[in-house]
């Protein structure tokens, strides 16, 4: 699906899908000038994402290579240099299925992703074996999850991947994000301080044919006080930079349920 393509997906299947008006509202909180065109724009995005899912397994390593690159990926390197696992933070942003077929497929890296467990089973198995195909090892989020990762983040040949701008339990901590409270999820603070490992900010871009991934300096974990006052630093931390992350393209943000308190009225 290329850029027209998804311009027209936005347009058409916007009217009709609930989540359009949420992400709407979430995107008029990143100051974007006209927030009803990028949420048009960020439906088709969020369609390309599935196309590209799909499409992903048939690529072959030559054209998957040639249509991606990485901006700063000697941080990830670096990490692993020093023996230690690189957890990488996203937002809903873009195609991240890119980022963890090329590391899996061209790189030869040992990926982890946690992802939300679907009520349909059929359909998450399809969806844990489509992430097989190109080399990611899914972890379903749950009450297991951290002790599977505590286990992950000891290889560091493996590179963790966790979206972290959605509070999906609702149990996560509190954080300002384009200048208004939110929540955020606390596992990938939490599994950084636990581990040692440090959070690596990243974002994949769509740029038509192909797609760029941005890699940050790393966050290294560090214990000043209590537990529950460390996560909330390290998290606000990451909300900063995936603040930077998204404004650079925010209209390729895609989240379809609400961000802050209110945005979903």
């Amino acid at each position: 699906m290329g850029a027209f393509s998804s311009r027209w997906a936005g347009k058409v299947a916007a009217p009709h899908l609930s989540g359009t008006e949420t992400l709407q509202r979430n995107l008029a909180q990143t100051g974007i000038v006209s927030p009803r065109a990028a949420a048009v724009a960020g439906i088709g995005n969020y369609a390309r994402y599935w196309v590209d899912m799909l499409a992903l397994p048939t690529i072959d390593l030559v054209e998957l290579d040639r249509r991606f690159s990485y901006l700063d990926y000697h941080h990830i390197r670096e990490v692993q240099r020093g023996g230690q696992t690189p957890i990488m933070v996203l937002p809903h942003l873009g195609s991240w299925e890119w980022a963890a077929a090329w590391l899996g497929r061209v790189a030869n890296q040992q990926v982890t992703a946690v992802v939300e467990r679907l009520s349909d089973e059929a359909v998450f198995e399809w969806f844990v074996s489509t992430r097989s195909s190109y080399g990611v090892d899914v972890v379903p989020l749950g009450p297991s999850a951290m002790t599977e990762l505590m286990a992950a983040a000891k290889d560091p040949n493996r590179i963790i991947c966790l979206l972290t701008d959605r509070d999906i339990s609702g149990n996560g901590v509190e954080v300002e994000f384009f200048g208004k409270r939110s929540s955020f999820p606390a596992g990938p603070a939490l599994l950084s301080l636990r581990s040692g490992n440090p959070l690596l900010p990243v974002a994949i871009y769509d740029e038509g044919r192909t797609r760029r991934c941005q890699v940050l300096p790393p966050i290294w974990p560090q214990r000043l006080g209590r537990l529950r006052d460390d996560l909330l630093t390290t998290t606000q931390k990451v909300a900063e930079q995936l603040e930077v992350l998204i404004a650079a393209a925010p209209d390729q943000w895609h989240v379809l349920s609400p961000v802050w308190p209110g945005s979903d009225e």
